[in-house]
């Protein structure tokens, strides 16, 4: 193994394939992609997909998925290539078994032959307990032959790190220093029975093969961290730059999971968020540019990048921030962009017409921006025009037994059709006045025929202005809309 020194800042991004990227780990690649184009450096994406169980090629799809949507392009990694290949932690098993053996050369490590819940096997390093389990002493006096015979002979066995007594301190550059009394830190495994290695092995071999200048992660990995720091200085290594990052909570101010939501990164997608909000949210989740700045493009936020804004706080996660996020950057995208953006959204909802690209582009573009003060994701623009492209085949039933039952409702709207009918132009000044003027002559207030008007033109009792939507959806579909409501009713 050999670390090139560099000036260049290399960091990297390491997510283990047992599960989708999800927010915390958008947010901590979000982090080392930023501080990577920031400072001119490598940004490196590594599959730790070690856990052949539980790892998958979909969930390895699933998460590069997730950083190109996000637009997080890495230098080195999986579809890239680099110097320092493989990226996939289940290619380089030999160097992690020729680096546990290296720490047995060196006496830093020995072998364990206890029985296997003491071996540190999978299943008993999952529960947390083998740490307690063996026996140093027993282990350290087994004789260098008796070792190489029954190792020869094909025994299982797990290999220990020795860890040295005295305090293993690191600096932190978002906590300051950090230290542990080694006391506390028990010879923990760095290979198993069934010749994997364990996270800390695997991770610290390579990094150092790789290169990593600074190690960005989750405040969660703090107690990982003196161990990797011990088996960098067993392996006679510069230790990098260590920036543990708060940990994100739900609104409850309990870890974010399932519970609270979306699972994945592309679930977001799913749901209407637009990458650019997505990736401006993530990034003031534990981090501030200071003056009070939020709304970001990417290249404000790679210049104002830096670990000294990150906070030692843990950060909470507000989907009606988010939804505001998404708000603002709908509200500028332009009407090209936006039209691409929706055009999928309609064909799934069965909603979309040739002619809306086309012949009636600049009159659907309108029904848009009629829609853009109201619409928060991208399924609120569908649900929203859907009135515009459809007439509505039912009423919204407490809207109709409040709006459609009043006595002499019909020859109200009636009276209204008949007016609109002839209407020139048909243009909201007028579409309004005309309303009113009917509602005066006959002795009812505005809003009864403003309410039961929206209903027979929507079904809903909300939308967008009333009278920009009548003159949208035209004179014919207006007198039809409100003939069907009056027959129905």
């Amino acid at each position: 193994m050999s670390l090139t020194g560099s000036s260049i800042p290399r960091v990297r991004f390491a997510p283990s394939p047992t599960g989708y990227l999800h927010v915390g780990g958008a947010r901590t690649a979000l982090f080392n992609w930023l501080y990577a184009r920031r400072m001119g450096g490598v940004f490196v994406l590594r599959i730790e997909d070690t856990d052949m169980e539980r790892s998958s090629t979909d969930m390895v799809t699933g998460i590069l998925d997730g950083l190109s949507w996000l637009g997080l392009d890495w230098d080195e990694g999986p579809g890239v290539g680099g110097p320092h290949a493989p990226y996939f932690q289940s290619e380089r098993l030999e160097l992690y078994r020729a680096a546990a053996a290296e720490l047995v050369t060196a006496g830093r490590a020995y072998y364990d032959f206890g029985g296997p819940s003491k071996r540190g096997d999978a299943a008993a390093e999952e529960d947390g307990t083998y740490e307690r389990r063996y026996d140093r002493d027993a282990c350290l006096a087994v004789p260098a032959d008796t070792v190489a015979r029954r190792v020869a002979a094909g025994e299982p066995y797990a290999i220990r790190f020795l860890v040295p007594p005295g305090e293993t301190v690191f600096a932190d550059l978002v906590h300051g220093d950090v230290r542990f009394d080694n006391a506390h830190i028990e010879d923990f495994v760095v290979l198993r029975s069934d010749g994997y290695p364990t996270y800390h092995l695997s991770v610290v071999v390579d990094d150092i093969a790789m290169a990593m200048t600074h190690v960005v992660r989750g405040d969660d990995h703090i107690s990982n961290t003196p161990k990797q720091v011990l088996l960098y200085q067993a392996f006679g290594k510069p230790v990098p730059h260590f920036a543990h990052v708060p940990l994100i909570m739900g609104a409850d101010k309990k870890r974010l999971s399932k519970r609270h939501g979306a699972t994945s990164v592309m679930e977001y997608e799913r749901q209407g968020y637009v990458p650019e909000a997505m990736v401006n949210f993530l990034a003031l989740l534990g981090w501030s540019p200071g003056q009070d700045l939020e709304l970001l493009t990417k290249d404000e936020l790679v210049s104002h990048f830096t670990l000294d804004g990150i906070s030692t706080g843990n950060a909470v996660f507000n989907t009606e921030k988010l939804d505001w996020f998404n708000h603002q950057y709908l509200l500028k995208r332009s009407d090209d962009d936006l039209l691409a953006l929706l055009t999928p959204w309609f064909e799934r909802a069965g909603l979309w017409q040739a002619d809306l690209a086309n012949g009636r582009r600049s009159w659907f573009v309108e029904v848009l921006t009629l829609l853009r003060p109201r619409a928060k994701r991208l399924g609120e623009f569908v649900d929203g025009a859907r009135p515009f492209l459809a007439a509505p085949d039912s009423y919204d039933p407490d809207g109709a037994a409040q709006h459609l039952s009043a006595p002499d409702i019909g020859a109200h709207l009636t009276a209204l059709r008949d007016t609109f009918a002839t209407l020139e132009p048909f243009s909201e000044g007028p579409l309004e006045q005309t309303l009113r003027a009917v509602a005066e002559q006959r002795g009812l207030k505005a809003g009864v025929l403003i309410h039961a008007t929206r209903l027979a033109m929507t079904g809903r009792t909300v939308s967008p202005g009333l009278f920009e939507m009548l003159r949208l959806l035209g004179r014919d579909q207006v007198v039809a809309r409100l003939d069907r409501v009056i027959q129905t009713r």
